[in-house]
């Protein structure tokens, strides 16, 4: 179905300008989440923003790679949003955890289970091609790890072994994530969150 909405052109104004990037950092980092990098065009995501492929070039002149990047700081930040609500949600870490993989499974099963990890698909298909989102990728995670170890060192663990606990989380999240996805089930995610606070309390 065609969109009765104008479509909105770079040069407009700068109200209007930000508007329209906002739009297509948007909806290439939702068809990046779903498509990956590959099965994504420029073309797709101009026609999702209601943008023209003018405005695309305008704002990002490095073409795919250049607005991939900012895709997936976007996605970041939508994922850390997600963690950081479900951190605050208990000051005890381990039953924060477990909030923070039942907001993410309440979130994937809103989306009729298509929005998972946001970084995963364009990570495992640009490795080692696309350095530059290669990089945002690798960002994204550690941003995510720093998050949940300062949750850990404020409930009371040492640096190291809030960091590596750290990462045991979000790679188990990521995991958990998938086969949720695959399962279209909230439970890979809620059973990851209850091991995940068994383990905490036993550093405490």
């Amino acid at each position: 179905m065609q969109t009765t909405k104008p479509r909105h052109d770079a040069t407009e104004g700068t109200d209007a300008a930000v508007g329209t990037r906002d739009r297509i950092v948007r909806a290439a980092a939702r068809l990046l989440q779903r498509q990956g990098y590959e099965g994504t065009g420029i073309k797709q995501i101009a026609r999702d923003a209601e943008a023209t492929l003018g405005s695309v070039y305008h704002f990002f002149p490095g073409g795919k790679q250049e607005l991939a990047v900012a895709a997936i700081q976007h996605g970041e930040q939508e994922f850390a949003d997600i963690l950081r609500a479900g951190l605050a949600a208990d000051d005890d870490p381990a039953e924060a955890m477990s909030s923070c993989t039942r907001l993410l499974a309440g979130s994937l099963r809103e989306s009729d289970w298509m929005d998972g990890c946001p970084v995963a698909a364009t990570a495992l298909e640009t490795v080692g091609r696309a350095p530059a989102i290669q990089q945002a990728c690798a960002e994204a995670i550690g941003h995510w790890t720093d998050l949940v170890a300062e949750k850990l060192r404020g409930g009371g663990l040492d640096e190291d072994t809030a960091r590596d606990l750290a990462c045991a989380a979000i790679s188990t999240l990521e995991g958990a994530e998938l086969t949720a996805q695959v399962l279209r089930s909230e439970e890979p995610l809620l059973t990851a969150g209850r091991h995940l606070a068994r383990l905490i309390r036993t550093y405490r």
